[in-house]
């Protein structure tokens, strides 16, 4: 294979192989990670000023055969300096719509992603979709091709017969992707059933605070290796979250892999990633208005408020699943193979060479 490089115009701080198993990481940069070291390539961040490895400083080099820009179309002049001879794709991992901020992002590089002859990799067709709409916002969907690559998660990852905890749920996402609502949800739930658990833990970054809240217990950020210990022992991965719609979503994906089913929202790319009804909850029109008009007050501050919506009945979908699962209908998922890690190496590498 022609040398390749994964350029992260984005990170912020520079991350490498280690990195993945002794700190938290973002799933995007776990992405990377994973991909890179599995096809052998370099990683090249903006902010890395000495080499570790393959994981590597900016400096220009003529004898790239394929760059791999990560989320940020803006950096596409830098890396044309850089690798002047190799060929582009861009790897989009955050939702995007016709005239959102990334959208103009993209927008402002049009020409030169025409002229470049980008190649576009999303992590899901309803990624995709919304990509290929923007492209169309932006008058070039005929010059510019996009393709839909998963997002990998480790062949290791299934079952191993941990004793499940029919008390523990788990919320191991970034805060902004619905954690208030979840915590909203959490003590309507806890209510009902008073000996829920619900423990938080956090990739990284977003890192905020919102009290103490009987039953949440918080793990700050956490390792991935430790994220995985808890979810092998969780009734499930709870995690309502229509606020930021998953472009993939791997924290759903790992979770199935490791036999713990999740209770989502079905939006976004939920239904694609996990394909189980059972484990999807339709979002409703008073849920919505609700976080519209609570979306910027404190979890504090929502206490109220989300007392008031719990008897309206807003929570009561989360609650008749949760107490079906504990009755014995608890779902017991698998990986789905499309997303192990050796599956995904071989699109890319296929992307790679076409």
């Amino acid at each position: 294979m022609t040398a390749v490089v994964f350029y992260d115009p984005v990170c912020a701080r520079p991350y490498d192989s280690d990195t993945l198993g002794r700190e938290a990481l973002g799933g995007a940069e776990a992405t990377v990670v994973r991909v890179a070291d599995g096809l052998g390539a370099r990683v090249v961040q903006h902010n890395r000023t000495e080499s570790v490895g393959r994981y590597q400083a900016p400096e220009r080099d003529p004898t790239v055969g394929c760059v791999i820009v990560n989320r940020d179309s803006r950096a596409l002049a830098a890396v044309r300096r850089l690798y002047p001879n190799a060929r582009v794709f861009l790897w989009l991992h955050d939702r995007m719509r016709a005239g959102s901020r990334r959208a103009r992002w993209l927008r402002s590089t049009g020409e030169l992603v025409r002229a470049l002859e980008v190649r576009i990799i999303c992590v899901s067709d309803t990624q995709r979709a919304a990509v290929e709409a923007t492209l169309r916002w932006m008058g070039i969907a005929g010059d510019i091709q996009a393709r839909t690559i998963y997002n990998p998660i480790d062949d290791a990852l299934h079952p191993d017969g941990a004793p499940i905890d029919a008390r523990k749920l788990v919320f191991l996402s970034s805060p902004n992707k619905g954690l208030k609502f979840t915590l909203d949800a959490f003590r309507a739930l806890r209510r009902r059933m008073p000996d829920l658990e619900l423990v938080v833990g956090n990739p990284g970054y977003k890192l905020r605070h919102w009290g103490p809240i009987e039953g949440v217990r918080d793990l700050g950020p956490l390792p991935q290796a430790r994220m995985h210990e808890q979810v092998r022992t969780a009734l499930c991965t709870f995690c309502p979250n229509f606020v930021v719609p998953e472009t993939f979503g791997l924290v759903f994906a790992e979770s199935n892999a490791l036999g713990t089913p999740v209770l989502t929202c079905d939006c976004g790319a939920a239904r694609e990633i996990i394909a189980d009804e059972r484990q999807l909850v339709p979002v409703s029109a008073a849920q919505r208005f609700y976080e519209g008009l609570l979306g910027d007050c404190t979890p504090r501050a929502r206490a109220l408020p989300a007392r008031v919506a719990a008897m309206l009945g807003l929570f009561d979908v989360y609650a008749r699943r949760l107490e079906a699962w504990r009755a014995g209908e608890r779902p017991a998922p698998r990986a789905d193979p499309r997303f192990r890690l050796a599956a995904v190496l071989e699109r890319w590498r296929a992307e790679l060479a076409a």
